[in-house]
């Protein structure tokens, strides 16, 4: 793959400002930038006179809790009614396309379930911590809120996240390949600090966080990463959780496959073995081309996706535009990422936006001027370890096809000399 820049490549330089970026596009011939928009000469005010700045708006107690306006209607989350047996087993995807900066509103936080949405009342729920420890407890949600708080920003991650892309592109849609993802503000107590409270037996190595929902998914985890980071969370941007996300209580675990953060947590038992439950053993394993199947597969690593242009949001004319997208890693930081327009053969370095978070999104962004030729956008992400973003063929030479986790592969989307986009896959 060419790691060089093109000289002769519609990208802007990397010192262009936004100020030079927005002074550039006043001065292209025809303002490409403005595209068909008005110019108006002397004025001192949008022309006309709307309906809605002659008349009184709405009141305070017209809408107790607020809503997006009735122009984004279309912005929601989606299903892919295909993808698996039930809507109660299954996963709706978050509309990165129609999303500004790293936070994904509650509204719009991907769904996945897998035993449908559970409706629990915090005054009767309760909270096991057991197993290898000194003091076992049971916790009531109004104990846990009496421990010192911690907010974070990271984010949740499924593993099959573009799983449906390991054979071929097959979901023109960034919503439907790279929806299986959210960023949020967690708030709660440190794992380390509920462990500390009921102590740790010399033996203790590994946890197993149980929810209650009727499927009673549980995970293993290594008591070291249950140490490290890992959150007891009650709080999602701000509000309590929202149903489909675990109300009242989660376990977050950063940067890690959003299965294991166990949504209704109900039980933590400390053990010195793992439990290989059924979600670790059928499920969230990858079967190998040898035939043998990789397990405990945790982390999500370095991966990035352009948010624009993208299929839902088509170039409208040739002319100046902001090619922008997110990037993310569960090691830690973005350190970099690279852009292509031509399908890898050279690379232009973006500008990525604060703040830049461990195993949080990050925004990225990059000058274009599109002449109306064909395409083929790209993202390459390099997080602060240094791994750097693999393609589909290179994961494919290690992994095969037969998996359907962690697809962390650079996606491509084809530009159409009408301005549309499609995902393709390069050889």
């Amino acid at each position: 793959m060419g790691q060089g820049v093109d000289r002769g490549s519609s990208a802007l330089p990397l010192r262009n400002s936004r100020r030079s970026l927005l002074r550039l596009g006043a001065v292209v011939a025809g303002g490409a930038m403005l595209g068909k928009a008005e110019r108006a000469a002397g004025e001192t005010s949008p022309p006309g006179e709307p309906e809605w700045s002659q008349t009184i708006g709405a009141g305070v107690v017209d809408r107790p809790y607020g809503k997006p306006s009735e122009f984004e209607k279309d912005v929601i989350r989606r299903d892919v009614p295909w993808l698996t047996a039930s809507k109660e087993s299954s996963v709706s995807f978050t509309p990165l396309q129609s999303l500004n900066g790293i936070i994904t509103p509650n509204g719009l936080f991907f769904e996945r379930f897998h035993a449908g949405r559970v409706d629990v009342d915090p005054r009767q729920h309760r909270l096991l911590i057991h197993g290898l420890v000194e003091r076992p407890l049971v916790l009531t949600m109004d104990d846990i809120m009496r421990f010192p708080s911690v907010s974070r920003i990271h984010f949740i991650e499924c593993p099959a996240n573009g799983g449906m892309e390991w054979r071929e592109a097959q979901l023109n849609s960034l919503q439907f390949t790279h929806g299986m993802i959210g960023c949020a503000e967690w708030t709660g107590v440190a794992l380390s600090t509920l462990l500390g409270e009921v102590g740790l037996k010399k033996e203790a190595k590994w946890v197993m966080v149980e929810g209650a929902d009727a499927a009673r998914m549980n995970r293993s985890l290594p008591l070291a990463k249950c140490l490290d980071d890992c959150l007891i969370v009650y709080g999602q941007n701000g509000e309590a959780l929202r149903p489909e996300q675990g109300y009242p209580l989660r376990i977050l675990v950063p940067g890690w496959e959003g299965n294991v953060s166990v949504k209704w947590l109900r039980r933590i038992k400390v053990g010195d073995a793992p439990w290989y439950s059924r979600e670790e053993t059928s499920k969230y394993t990858e079967l190998m081309p040898d035939g043998k199947a990789r397990g405990f597969t945790w982390v999500n690593e370095a991966k990035s996706v352009i948010t624009f242009p993208c299929p839902e949001k088509p170039v409208a004319a040739p002319g100046l535009y902001e090619i922008r997208g997110l990037a993310w890693s569960g090691h830690g930081k973005i350190k970099q990422v690279d852009v292509s327009y031509d399908g890898g053969v050279n690379w232009q370095t973006a500008q990525l936006h604060e703040p830049i978070l461990s195993k949080a999104l990050t925004r990225f962004a990059l000058p274009w001027r599109w002449g109306g030729k064909p395409a083929l956008l790209q993202s390459r992400a390099i997080d602060d370890t240094g791994f750097v973003q693999p393609t589909i063929a290179q994961l494919r030479q290690v992994r095969g096809t037969n998996p359907i986790y962690h697809n962390n592969s650079i996606q491509t989307w084809q530009v159409k000399p009408d301005g549309s986009v499609f995902d393709v896959q390069l050889g």
